[in-house]
């Protein structure tokens, strides 16, 4: 079956000629649902393919995917079939049994990446807790770090736990929250001079650094790729001294950079990487990966009574292997650098308003200037008004996440919608 068709099969939803609902009442979610997000006047209801519609049957172009974790888009064949079969067969047993779909899960993943091993958990944060306690363990029986530090890049993100957003270097995620979980201190992106000068500085009396976490590409923090040298240090760095090299893949991971990982664009292995959204393709499902030499946990000193069910497991694997099957890699990069082109394309035309466009395959950012007032979501509004949904990175940053499959003709549809949508914002 070709990616093409699988586009195809996967293009109108079952009901999508019937008679549009009543207003989707938005008070009584409010009623019910905690004030956690700021969400935009839309209420989806089904999608099919890289679309989505809402509530009242309007069509919108999809270029959000969850915020890059629809992997395969909506409604995808293969992912319809292997939810249906799972949970008709197993859905959910205790990890205090084996689970054959974990293992094969695994196994793929192993096979597929610098990893030895994998510990299943629910979502990125969990799996980004579950490397912050292996590199505390790791520190205390290996390295002998009475009171280690992991080092950390402002403009960061990590996840939403109370260690995660320690560990994520923006004020904004951790304001109110503290007393804030210690052994993290934190460095510029991409500035190796400050990572050598907080190892110098920190690695007196009983504090050692002990593990350096950090994404490969930005994602929150504006859509900014890690630099391939600065990469290459870092992992010289923890060569020569021991410190673990841990990755955040939980955006850019699973295919989303145009490599099934992000850290082959960089020429270097992490020790400890993590990964969810795209994992799943939209089913909930995280993964802690090591190398076999800092895999330390036993029996008892970490878990997670939902993480690797057979249900999520088997669903995660059919997305895995058609990723590979179809060769959707190769879809990825051809798109991506369809999309970029196309954004710079435009921003040549409102060079008053754009800077620069950056990303990896299909995580591309749109940069607003510093010095106007127009922002990310005054962009992803007047999208939506296009019919093109898009997602804010930050102030300024407009990101592009399309589904994986996404098509040339629809990335052709969404870069004339986001034309029309700024020309009408800079009129």
């Amino acid at each position: 079956m070709s990616l093409q068709t699988l586009v195809d099969q996967a293009t109108i939803p079952p009901d999508s000629g019937s008679v549009a609902s009543s207003p989707f009442d938005t008070d009584s979610f409010n009623e019910a649902v905690m004030s956690t997000y700021g969400r935009f006047p839309l209420a989806l209801e089904r999608g099919a393919g890289c679309r989505v519609w809402d509530t009242q049957g309007q069509e919108y172009l999809d270029f959000v995917a969850g915020i890059a974790t629809c992997t395969l888009g909506h409604a995808h064949p293969v992912m319809v079939e292997a939810v249906t079969r799972q949970i008709q067969k197993l859905h959910h047993v205790s990890n205090l049994y084996y689970i054959p779909e974990q293992g094969e899960l695994a196994k793929w993943l192993v096979d597929h990446s610098c990893a030895d091993r994998v510990f299943f958990c629910n979502s990125g944060a969990e799996a980004n807790e579950a490397a912050i306690k292996l590199a505390r363990k790791y520190a205390h029986t290996v390295l002998e770090i009475e009171k280690p530090i992991i080092l950390t890049a402002n403009a960061s993100f990590h996840g939403r736990t109370l260690a995660t957003i320690t560990a994520t270097a923006q004020p904004k995620y951790q304001k109110y929250f503290d007393p804030l979980v210690p052994g993290f201190h934190y460095v510029n992106y991409n500035d190796i001079n400050a990572v050598e000068v907080a190892i110098s500085e920190l690695d007196e009396g009983d504090y050692r650094v002990a593990a350096i976490l950090i994404e490969p590409l930005q994602g929150e923090g504006g859509v900014r790729p890690g630099d391939v040298a600065y990469f290459q240090k870092l992992r010289q760095i923890c060569d020569e001294t021991g410190i673990l090299l841990i990755f955040d893949e939980v955006q850019v991971g699973m295919g989303r950079s145009g490599k099934l990982w992000a850290y082959e664009h960089l020429g270097v292995e992490p020790d400890i990487f993590t990964s969810a959204k795209g994992l799943g393709g939209g089913i909930p499902i995280g993964a802690m990966m090591s190398k076999k030499f800092c895999d330390v946990f036993q029996p008892g000193e970490h878990a997670s009574t939902f993480g690797g069910n057979p249900f999520v497991c088997g669903v995660a694997l059919s997305v895995c292997q058609t990723l590979e099957r179809e060769n959707i890699l190769q879809n990825v990069q051809d798109r991506g650098e369809q999309l970029r082109s196309g954004l710079q394309a435009i921003a040549a035309k409102y060079p008053q308003h754009i800077g620069e466009v950056r990303g990896w395959g299909l995580i591309n950012g749109l940069d607003l200037r510093a010095n106007i007032e127009l922002t990310a979501a005054d962009v992803v509004n007047a999208a939506i008004k296009e019919g093109v949904l898009l997602v804010p990175a930050g102030p300024k940053v407009v990101r592009f996440v399309p589904p994986l499959i996404v098509p040339e003709a629809e990335v052709n549809t969404a870069l004339e919608a986001v034309d029309r949508a700024i020309a009408t914002l800079t009129a």
